[in-house]
């Protein structure tokens, strides 16, 4: 994918990734706990897609993107990572605690990213 396009459309995704934010880093931390996979995947994405499961529906929360939660190893059965590449994404794979692995997906192409999760208040209860 273009750079200048990419930078655009993460423009675009930070607002809902910040609203999703708190969602999305309990489903990975689900993810992980019923070991299920140490690798979450989060697809963004304006569509419909047939991969991972819809936790997040734009049409309901009025927000301009759709997630999916996915994994590491959905991705490598149905091609989207290559076996060949599975060793290499797990060794770049940031801390699933501090940070969402994106999955940016348009019509235009898909990139990975990685977005920190926002911090919670510290004096939060």
């Amino acid at each position: 994918m273009d750079p200048t396009r990419l930078k655009q459309l993460l423009k675009d995704l930070k607002p809902d990734l910040e609203f999703y934010s708190d969602s999305i880093q309990e489903v990975s931390q689900d993810i992980v706990k019923n070991e299920i996979s140490k690798f979450p995947i989060f697809i963004a994405h304006m569509g419909k897609l047939g991969i991972g499961e819809l936790i997040l529906d734009k049409e309901e929360l009025n927000t301009n993107w759709n997630i999916q939660a996915s994994t590491l190893e959905e991705f490598v059965k149905i091609g989207i990572i290559g076996k060949e590449k599975e060793e290499e994404f797990k060794k770049s794979f940031k801390d699933y605690e501090t940070e969402m692995c994106v999955f940016l997906f348009t019509q235009e192409g898909a990139s990975f990213v990685y977005f920190p999760y926002k911090k919670s208040s510290p004096n939060a209860i």
